[in-house]
């Protein structure tokens, strides 16, 4: 795509890609949004946990501080690590998110004495979300449907035969687990976990209201998303989805479609400067070739099945499309992702192997497609995505020039076919960020460095950084080592033989003060952040020229008076760990307040500003 120079005609060669009409449908304009898990926010009103209802008030949000883009993270029901990207199903939807006072039978006193006991057992409160909840409504799911009588229903039978490619294996997978204690499918018995299908006919008659129960589960939920998708379309705002680019090992997609998976392996990412060992996901690659074979019908029907929902897609991980870091499923676990290997093997099949697959899902569905292409990115999967006019992740702290100024791009350096971002859910959040790392090296990669090439780090590490400014395993380094010369001379080595510290060194000594300048700001450079430094990083955001500017709740709620204490305890994920306080983070203001809040009117002023 070529550079447009700055005004109404910047993204006019969207409209010369293949996404031509899915831009035409939107309209091709400038456009501010908002993510936000719907698990991090909740209503004076929520049982627990959000819900449906909860996001039509996300969307008053949306709507009253001129954003007209809500970005969910992937809704797809969530297996015991509560983590969306590892779900049991990539078509089945939490059922913890179902609005109990919006179902048939919820004004019955019985039901609505038990809709308050939930209620008062499980507060909304807490700075991070008691899964507990999910379990609780369930069981009163379960009592509501029993007095359901289905077979009358002509929509019930229609949801049913509309998704019958994935509906019923994913209720059988549900029921068979809960028979099996919860145990993974590759630990049950022989003749379920191969799927003998007279055994699965003969427990299919034995369990047949647990089976239809699950099946109206997903019924209802398909409603109420319909419904709050609906209100956010009369409100102007715009649902984009989360396409996760994998799913669990334990789902019903592997139970029931073994062969489109490579269970031998679990795909993770390679050691970068965030993540010293790399990362190991669990989750099994796809086998591309099967899936083809099938001429792609399983990604098909799963586009299909999320357009219900949304309109607008961001692909999870794309370049995994092209290639992905494939670790041996036998690899001991403490060695996360340090040996693993890109599969394709061979380089020069990435672009025709990832060029296919993304065709096809461009190819599949009326959604505009986003594209999340941090990290390492090979030329062909920005070529491919340019050629097909999908934007990709353009992050503030990571949008720079990496080779000679080592220094943040201004706004109008950023690509036109992007969405501008402050944070995601796997980063800090932008004050933590700035409080925390910026102008700091990973502490366990510079030692894993160090003990590659024969370097006494404790022996050196006090020459090189200041401890009392480096905080949760960020080292910052010294104002004395103020060149790349300096720090050769103190580590010791031929200049040739440093060229990884040498590059780490340019891209993160004194990123404060080059990213202070970007801000705009008078005086000295403030150490910790504020509302006017994160008011002028998110002006950066959405001054920039990507097409989208889309920023966490978590750090629009920055330039407000209700976030608390260490900005670090406000992240969403922390990859590479297994923790309680991952995905369960929440806001600590009823949507309701919210909506009453002075930052309202602040956002709302800066989004007209940047004429989104």
């Amino acid at each position: 795509m070529k550079k447009q120079a700055a005004g109404k005609n910047r993204y006019a060669d969207l409209l010369a890609t293949s996404a031509k009409d899915k831009w035409e449908t939107i309209g091709l304009k400038r456009r501010a949004g908002i993510l936000a898990p719907l698990f991090s926010v909740y209503s004076e009103n929520s049982a627990g946990i959000a819900d449906f209802e909860d996001l039509k008030l996300l969307v008053d949000f949306a709507a009253k501080t001129g954003n007209s883009l809500i970005q969910l993270l992937p809704m797809n029901e969530v297996g015991s690590l509560f983590c969306p990207y590892d779900s049991m199903s990539s078509f089945a939807l939490e059922p913890a998110y179902l609005c109990l006072e919006r179902l048939e039978l919820q004004h019955q006193p019985e039901i609505k004495s038990r809709i308050e006991e939930i209620k008062n057992k499980f507060p909304r409160s807490g700075t991070y979300l008691d899964y507990g909840i999910k379990k609780e409504k369930e069981k009163l799911l379960w009592d509501m449907f029993r007095q359901e009588e289905l077979r009358g229903l002509p929509q019930f039978r229609q949801f049913r035969e509309e998704n019958s490619y994935w509906i019923n294996d994913f209720a059988l997978y549900k029921v068979l687990k809960d028979y099996h204690n919860g145990k993974s499918w590759y630990e049950w018995d022989e003749e379920y976990k191969n799927r003998d299908s007279r055994q699965i006919e003969t427990f299919c008659e034995e369990h047949e209201k647990e089976f239809l129960f699950q099946i109206w589960i997903q019924w209802q939920i398909y409603g109420q998303f319909k419904q709050a998708r609906d209100y956010a379309h009369s409100r102007g705002v715009l649902i984009m989805g989360d396409f996760p680019l994998l799913v669990s090992r334990d789902s019903a997609d592997a139970w029931a479609h073994p062969e489109f998976f490579r269970l031998d392996y679990s795909a993770g990412a390679p050691p970068d400067m965030y993540c010293a060992k790399g990362q190991r996901w669990g989750m099994p690659p796809y086998n591309w070739g099967i899936i083809a074979g099938d001429n792609y019908r399983y990604l098909k029907q799963k586009l299909k099945f999320s357009g219900n929902f949304y309109d607008l897609l961001r692909i999870d991980h794309v370049v995994g499309l092209f290639r992905i870091w494939t670790i041996p499923y036998s690899e001991p676990l403490e060695n996360q992702g340090l040996h693993g290997f890109y599969y394709p093997k061979d380089e020069k099949e990435w672009s025709e192997h990832g060029r296919k697959i993304l065709s096809v899902i461009n190819d599949s569905t009326p959604m505009l497609l986003c594209a999340e292409d941090l990290g390492t990115i090979p030329k062909v999967c920005t070529q491919a995505l340019n050629e097909l006019g999908i934007p990709g992740n353009d992050v503030q702290r990571w949008t720079k020039d990496w080779k000679v100024k080592h220094d943040f791009l201004a706004p109008g350096e950023y690509r036109a076919a992007s969405v501008a971002v402050l944070s995601n859910h796997d980063t800090t959040s932008w004050p933590a960020w700035w409080d925390n790392e910026a102008g700091t090296v990973d502490e366990e990669l510079f030692i894993s460095k160090c003990s590659h090439r024969g370097i006494d780090y404790n022996a050196l590490k006090d020459r090189l950084f200041d401890f009392s400014r480096s905080r949760h395993a960020r080292l910052r380094w010294l104002e004395g080592v103020s060149s790349a010369d300096i720090l050769v001379n103190i580590l010791g080595k031929k200049r040739e033989e440093l060229a990884d510290f040498i590059d780490m060194y340019k891209n993160s000594c004194g990123e404060k003060e080059k990213l202070w300048s970007r801000l705009k700001l008078k005086g000295k450079m403030r150490e910790e952040a504020d509302a006017e430094i994160m008011a002028a990083a998110l002006k950066i955001a959405l001054d920039s020229a990507a097409i989208f500017s889309i920023q966490t709740i978590i750090d629009y709620l920055g330039m407000a008076d209700i976030l608390c204490g260490d900005h670090y305890q406000y992240r969403i994920n922390t990859p590479g760990t297994i923790s309680d306080k991952n995905w369960s983070l929440v806001i600590p203001i009823p949507l309701e307040g919210l909506l009453k809040h002075n930052i309202c009117s602040k956002i709302k002023t800066m989004v007209t500003a940047s004429h989104r």
